[in-house]
């Protein structure tokens, strides 16, 4: 928060507190009750309330008198900065090109703290999209997907350290890494490989694959990943079949991007 603390005469609570009301809500609690939110962003009902009903009035959340969801308005929030990064705008015909050719849901997204932020997102027609309720905007924790891999890995190790110690490595499916010792070492791994793998970590049936995304400065900016289920497609298929591709299209992005992989030891 730039230096300010919740105790500086700088830091403004109603906002801190109106933003968290906005957090509250997520792809599994899109619909809640004000005392729900109140409780999730740990404020008082009656404060919840007022939060609700202004953020109703500016057309930011729509209620029924009980139940309360974010309307598609709360988008232009991150527009300004999704459009100052330019990242989608550079990702998003990458990215379509290459779920038309595969026929399988692709994604990218950037790392805000301990989540994953959907830049950008294209699903698979028919019955071989995965239904998780995800699009531009999304968030997820990053020590359980694929893409969060990659993003986490490529951090200097002091600032991953610090990051993880404030995260509690719960259960999400039935291969969630829930021991720090163990996600550092997949994590290095992923650094060393330049690949990460989610084989239900997330959720069940879900896995998927994802590689860097690099700026001109040989930073990682961004992940790009293959989402699959393991009902139609085999960890040997996703690694060997669909992998080659997923590296070719992020060396595609990251060279539009201006990254030079032989100036940075990168091949």
């Amino acid at each position: 928060m730039s230096g300010q603390t919740y105790g500086s005469a700088d830091f403004v609570q109603s906002l801190a507190r109106g933003l968290a009301v906005i957090r509250a809500f997520d792809a599994e609690n899109p619909r809640l009750s004000s005392s729900e939110v109140a409780r999730r962003a740990g404020i008082p009902r009656a404060a919840a309330g007022r939060f609700l009903r202004t953020l109703e009035t500016l057309g930011y959340v729509r209620g029924d008198g009980k139940l309360y969801a974010l309307t598609p308005r709360v988008l232009e929030l991150g527009f300004s900065y999704l459009s100052a990064l330019s990242l989608p705008e550079i990702v998003q015909p990458h990215l379509e090109a290459l779920s038309h050719r595969l026929d399988e849901s692709v994604s990218a997204a950037v790392l805000d703290g301990a989540d994953i932020v959907y830049i950008e997102r294209c699903r698979a027609p028919g019955p071989r999209e995965i239904d998780l309720n995800l699009h531009v905007g999304s968030r997820l924790p990053a020590y359980c997907t694929s893409m969060g891999k990659v993003l986490l890995a490529f951090l200097p190790p002091r600032e991953r350290n610090e990051l993880l110690d404030g995260v509690a490595l719960t259960r999400r499916g039935p291969n969630t890494i829930t021991a720090k010792r163990r996600l550092l070492k997949e994590l290095e791994r992923v650094r060393q490989t330049r690949l990460a793998v989610n084989n239900e970590e997330l959720a069940y049936g879900l896995r998927s694959i994802a590689v860097p995304v690099w700026s001109q400065t040989g930073d990682v900016v961004a992940a790009i990943n293959i989402a699959v289920h393991r009902s139609l497609v085999s960890m040997d298929e996703l690694l060997e079949d669909l992998a080659p591709a997923l590296v070719s299209t992020a060396s595609e992005i990251s060279a539009r991007i201006g990254f030079n992989g032989v100036a940075h030891g990168v091949h």
